[in-house]
């Protein structure tokens, strides 16, 4: 055996085929519940996989999932993961124009939907030549288009349960679509044994990776049930689907909902003792906190033994309030890209005087984008990573030439992320440089503007962007949700508060208030979004 995902998969299933794996719970709609063993999420995936390949899918063909969370999405992971398909993740939110991008720049041969999303597929649909077979999940909308599709649960029926797939290779791949927020959506290209060591932490996220592939399940079958792991957001974000197989690798339990409704999100905890529950950003977790101190106060949470926030970063304000909540809770604000798996988690004393401060893994420097070579204590660079990391982003070969490279025989990724490291190894994170701010000549890095707002009291949520300006090139906005029964909230006092944390030249010079901060489904920013609501304030400003 290799590292292979779905053969280290079946091999936990081998050794605890009857404990439970997933336990999903529709919230809110029908109450719904469903619970299977390991045995039965293995034979469900079976049955997936051998329908594809009766469909004519091949090994390396690429299937896509446009699908909330559920049973389904988890089980056709597997079954491509096991018929050797490639799994690409879709944005349910998606428009047409968007869906005909991304079904088209990733090749997609099979794709699985709600049956909720039947009148969007049907209209990418007449623009995407490759993609010849769709299986519905549930029943479509009384006014929505004829479509030829297979109902999933025909799909099931149709496949035996047994196993009996060709060999496989840690070479098989996997597709992780980024969010598309600042720019198209790019596909990031895994192999799975590199997913599997750096996504996945080589099977234990708490200690040491395996050293042979045998190993995961002999230390499933030496250990012994009781965590349940909760990935609240979209399973459609790559940081949601590989907790659950963190999870699957532990061979312990994954609790599911179907959407992200905070207030049952808290009953669950309690319901399902959860010890383990991952969120993004502010945007969930403000959401909770909401529920801790109104409709929910005095949950039980005595099962919970950590939160973790990753892909969006979690304010320090927020985690402050959360850990007065959650006393007892391990809150983890960890950092990582779909590019790079894990790179680190913020340290005891990030927050808005000293910035966002990680203490990173050893896989992880900050180096000259110019170089690529380290950058000395205090000097600014970028955020790479090396060892186990992608073959690049799929279709996209200028890209993948300019963002992964070769140092010493090793290959390394770099990222996004402008970031400085002190004499200790701390890194602190900027920002992303793709969305730095260059005002008067100074750069400005949204994320940190945006912790300073979080901490004013009556700001719920906010982005920052550049507005054009003909004196300063370009001047910082801040586009601010505020509170609920918040008093009004004016540019001059938001600036000086905001001055007791921050450089005067990054205090925003213009304030724009809106009902509801715009996130993707997972809570990550939309800067497009940002930029062009302030753009427009700007303009009609008298």
């Amino acid at each position: 055996m290799e590292y292979n995902l779905a053969d280290l998969f079946e091999s936990v299933v081998d050794v605890v085929p009857d404990r439970e794996a997933l336990v999903y719970v529709d919230h809110p709609g029908t109450g719904e519940e469903r619970r299977l063993t390991y045995s039965e999420l293995d034979a469900a995936a079976n049955r997936i996989a051998h329908h594809l390949i009766g469909a004519g899918l091949r090994p390396g063909e690429h299937l896509g999932l446009h699908l909330y969370n559920g049973v389904e999405y988890l089980q056709t992971v597997l079954a491509c993961l096991k018929a050797r398909i490639v799994p690409v993740n879709v944005n349910y939110r998606y428009v047409e124009e968007e869906l005909v991008h991304l079904y088209r720049d990733a090749d997609l041969a099979a794709l699985v939907f709600d049956a909720e999303f039947t009148g969007r597929v049907a209209a990418a649909l007449t623009q995407t030549e490759k993609l010849r077979h769709l299986v519905r999940v549930g029943a479509p909308p009384a006014d929505a288009p004829a479509l030829d599709c297979v109902p999933f649960a025909e799909a099931e029926a149709s496949g035996p349960p047994g196993r009996g797939f060709a060999p496989r290779s840690p070479d098989d791949l996997f597709i992780i679509y980024t969010g598309g927020t600042t720019g198209l959506p790019k596909g990031v290209l895994w192999r799975q044994e590199d997913l599997f060591f750096a996504g996945l932490f080589g099977g234990d996220p708490s200690g040491e990776p395996v050293k042979r592939p045998e190993e995961l399940a002999e230390r499933v079958a030496a250990g012994g049930a009781g965590i349940t792991f909760f990935p609240a957001p979209p399973l459609m974000h790559g940081t949601s689907t590989l907790t659950a197989f963190i999870a699957l690798n532990y061979g312990q339990r994954v609790v599911l909902h179907r959407k992200y409704v905070p207030e049952e999100v808290l009953r669950t905890l309690e319901k399902e003792k959860v010890s383990s529950i991952s969120l993004v950003g502010d945007a969930m977790l403000r959401p909770l906190v909401d529920a801790l101190r109104g409709p929910l106060r005095g949950t039980d949470l005595s099962a919970l033994f950590s939160l973790s926030s990753s892909g969006a970063i979690m304010s320090e304000t927020v985690r402050a309030e959360l850990q007065e909540l959650m006393p007892n809770v391990l809150v983890l604000n960890n950092f990582g890209s779909t590019e790079s798996g894990s790179n680190g988690r913020a340290t005891d004393d990030s927050g808005p005087a000293r910035g966002f401060r990680l203490h990173v893994n050893e896989r992880t420097q900050v180096v000259d984008p110019a170089t690529r070579a380290p950058v000395a204590p205090g000097e600014t660079g970028r955020l790479a990573q090396r060892g186990h990391v992608p073959l690049g982003y799929y279709n996209d070969p200028a890209k993948t030439a300019e963002t992964f490279f070769e140092r010493d025989g090793v290959r390394w990724v770099l990222l996004g992320d402008m970031a400085t490291v002190d004499e200790n190894g701390v890194v602190t994170v900027l920002g992303r440089g793709s969305q730095c701010i260059n005002t008067g000549g100074e750069k400005v890095y949204p994320e940190e503007v945006e912790q300073a707002l979080k901490s004013h009291p009556d700001v719920y949520d906010a982005l920052v962007a550049g507005v054009p300006d003909a004196r300063w090139g370009s001047h910082v906005a801040a586009v601010v949700q505020l509170r609920d029964g918040a008093g009004p909230l004016d540019l001059e006092s938001l600036q000086a508060h905001c001055r007791r944390q921050l450089a005067g030249y990054k205090v925003p010079r213009q304030l724009v208030l809106t009902h509801r901060v715009q996130r993707s489904p997972s809570g990550k920013a939309d800067y497009r979004w940002a930029r062009a609501v302030a753009v427009e304030a700007d303009a009609e400003a008298p």
